[in-house]
C-alpha cells in the first residue's frame, strides 16, 4: 500500500529535497532501485499539521457541524504541499456523506479547485461507506484516507459545509502538510470537480471533466444507477476524450469496464487495486460505482481537456450519472458550476418493476415445469427493451416441432375464468399451442420476431379450472420460416372470473 504511494509522489520530493541528482544513481540506470529509494532523501520542508485535536487537551478531539454551517478545516498563509488528509464521521448517515460538501482553494482563488460530497470525493458514491484500498485514497474500518499530494504556493483554505437536515455530531480530521520558503514553478495544482446528470441525455455522452488551462488528468470516481431497469447495461458505453480542442477524439474507449480495467460487466463483483477497482455493484438496483487512477497514464493537455462518457452503446440508457473528475493544472481554472440544491445530491431511489396486476408470474412456474425436449428456466429480461412483470419470463428451450411442455396452472377456486396469456417474441421464437387436456386453448401463436418483445396481452379464452394446480400443455407446432429455433417465453397469465 505506502509502496504505491510514495511511488506517486517521489517525483516531488525529489524536487523539493535537491536531491534529484542523487535519485538518479539509485539503481545503477538512472531509475529508484525500489519504491522506498526517495524516502532516504532529505526533505527541507517544515512538518506542519492541522487537526480537529482539542484545544483544551481534553478528548473531544473532534468538531460538531450543525445544518447549514461552514467549518474551516485548514486557513494556512505561505508555500507548502499537502500529503495526507485523514477524516471520520458521525454519525455513520449516507445522507450527510452527499450533503456534506468539501471545498478546497489555493493561492487566495474565490472560486475552489476541489468541490465534492465528502463521500463522492472519497471515491465512493451514492452516500455508502463501503471499505476499499487504493493507491491515493481508501476507505478502511471507518476512516477515510486522501494521499493526492497538493501543492500550493501562497495560501490553502479548506472548507466543510453541512448542507443536510441532519447535524454532523463529530467530524473528526487530519491534515499533514510540509511548508515550504516556495515550491518548484513547474508543479500544478490538485483539483477535484463533482458533476451529476441525472437523468442522462438520450445520444449526447456524459460530461465527467470540462476543463481548460494546462495539466494532466489523473483520475476518475463515477457512479452510475440505471432509472429505467434494474440492469447495469449502461456499461456498455465507451469513454470518449477531446484534447486540447480537437473536434475528433484522442481516446475512444470500449467499453465503461474496460475503462475501469475489468470486465464482462465486472463478472466477479466488487474489488479494489492500486490504481483502478469497482466498490459498489449491485445488480438488484442496477448501480455501480468504480474508480480509475491515471498515475501510470496521465493524460496531458495544454489548452482543455473535455473527458465524456457514454450512457449505453448509442448513449440509450437513462440513468442517472455523478462522479468525481481528479486533474492537476495551472491557475486560473475554469469556475466550476454551483452544486444543486442539497435534494438533488442524494441518490436516486431503485427503478420501480413492472408488474402486471394478478399476475401469475412464468417464472414462478418453472420448478414444476415438465418438458419433452430442452430446458426449462427463469430468464432476467430487465436487459431488454419492453416490460415483463417482474422483469424475468420463464424460458423453455424448445429444441424441436411437436415438443411439450405442461405447466401448473393454479387457480384461487373452482370456476370458469377468461385466461390472458402474456408471452414474448424473439428471432428464435417458434410458434405454440396451448392445451388443456385434448381441448385447445385460443389460438396457435406465432411467436417469431426480429428482436425480443413483449406480446402484450393475449385473450385466449375462457377456461373451466379446479381450485388448486390445472395442468396445462403447450406444444410446439413449427416455426415462422425466419426464425432460427423452437423457444418459448411466459412472462405471465392472468385469471378473470367470468361471474
Amino acid at each position: 500500500m505506502h509502496l504505491f504511494r510514495t511511488t506517486f509522489i517521489l517525483a516531488g520530493l525529489l524536487l523539493l529535497s535537491g536531491g534529484a541528482a542523487l535519485a538518479q544513481t539509485v539503481g545503477g540506470t538512472g531509475g529508484l532501485g525500489s519504491p522506498l529509494s526517495g524516502i532516504m532523501i532529505e526533505r527541507n520542508g517544515t512538518a506542519m499539521h492541522e487537526g480537529s485535536w482539542d484545544r483544551h487537551w481534553n478528548n473531544a478531539d473532534f468538531r460538531r457541524v450543525d445544518p447549514g454551517q461552514t467549518l474551516t478545516l485548514l486557513d494556512f498563509k505561505g508555500a507548502g504541499i499537502i500529503r495526507r488528509f485523514w477524516c471520520t464521521i458521525a454519525p455513520d448517515d449516507d445522507t450527510i456523506r452527499c450533503q456534506a460538501i468539501l471545498r478546497m482553494y489555493w493561492d487566495g482563488e474565490k472560486n475552489p479547485s476541489v468541490q465534492a460530497p465528502i463521500g463522492e470525493f472519497f471515491g465512493v458514491g451514492f452516500g455508502e461507506q463501503k471499505d476499499y484500498v487504493s493507491a491515493p485514497m481508501d476507505e478502511t474500518s471507518g476512516g477515510y484516507n486522501c494521499y493526492w499530494p497538493m501543492p500550493f504556493r501562497k495560501s490553502a483554505v479548506w472548507t466543510l459545509t453541512n448542507e443536510s437536515s441532519k447535524p454532523i455530531d463529530a467530524f473528526y480530521y487530519n491534515i499533514d502538510f510540509e511548508a515550504y520558503k516556495s515550491i518548484p514553478n513547474d508543479l500544478l495544482y490538485f483539483h477535484a470537480q463533482w458533476n451529476r446528470e441525472n437523468p442522462t441525455t438520450q445520444g449526447k455522452n456524459y460530461t465527467i471533466l470540462d476543463a481548460t488551462g494546462r495539466g494532466q488528468y489523473v483520475g476518475t470516481a463515477l457512479f452510475m444507477q440505471n432509472l429505467q431497469a434494474r440492469n447495469i447495461t449502461f456499461l456498455e458505453g465507451n469513454e470518449v476524450v477531446y484534447i486540447d480542442g480537437n473536434k475528433t477524439p484522442s481516446i475512444i474507449g470500449t467499453g465503461t469496464e474496460d475503462y475501469f480495467c475489468s470486465g464482462w460487466y465486472f463478472d466477479h463483483g466488487p474489488y479494489s487495486a492500486p490504481y483502478h477497482g469497482c466498490v459498489i455493484k449491485d445488480d438488484a438496483i442496477g448501480r455501480i460505482s468504480a474508480y480509475r487512477w491515471h498515475i501510470e497514464d496521465a493524460i496531458p493537455f495544454k489548452k482543455s481537456i473535455l473527458f465524456t462518457i457514454q450512457h449505453g452503446a448509442v448513449d440509450n440508457v437513462k440513468s442517472d450519472y455523478s462522479s468525481v473528475a481528479y486533474w492537476y493544472q495551472t491557475l486560473p481554472h475554469k469556475p466550476f458550476p454551483e452544486l444543486p440544491p442539497p435534494d438533488q445530491l442524494l441518490p436516486s431511489p431503485p427503478a420501480e418493476i413492472y408488474k402486471i396486476p394478478g399476475a401469475i408470474e412464468g417464472e414462478g412456474l418453472v420448478q414444476s415445469a415438465k418438458a419433452t425436449s430442452g430446458t426449462v428456466e427463469s430468464q432476467d429480461l430487465s436487459g431488454f427493451t419492453g416490460k415483463w412483470s417482474g422483469d424475468e419470463q420463464l424460458w423453455w428451450h424448445g429444441q424441436e416441432d411437436g415438443a411439450t411442455l405442461t405447466l401448473q396452472l393454479p387457480a384461487p377456486a373452482t370456476g370458469t375464468y377468461e385466461l390472458i396469456g402474456y408471452f414474448t417474441k424473439a428471432p428464435d421464437y417458434g410458434i405454440f399451442q396451448i392445451y388443456q387436456g385434448d381441448k385447445k386453448i385460443g389460438d396457435a401463436t406465432d411467436c417469431y420476431s426480429e428482436t425480443v418483445e413483449p406480446t402484450g396481452p393475449i385473450d385466449l379464452g375462457q377456461i373451466s379450472l379446479q381450485a388448486g394446480n390445472n395442468p396445462l400443455t403447450i406444444t410446439i407446432e413449427g416455426k415462422n420460416p425466419h426464425s432460427t429455433g423452437f423457444l418459448f417465453g411466459l412472462d405471465a397469465f392472468v385469471l378473470k372470473p367470468t361471474q
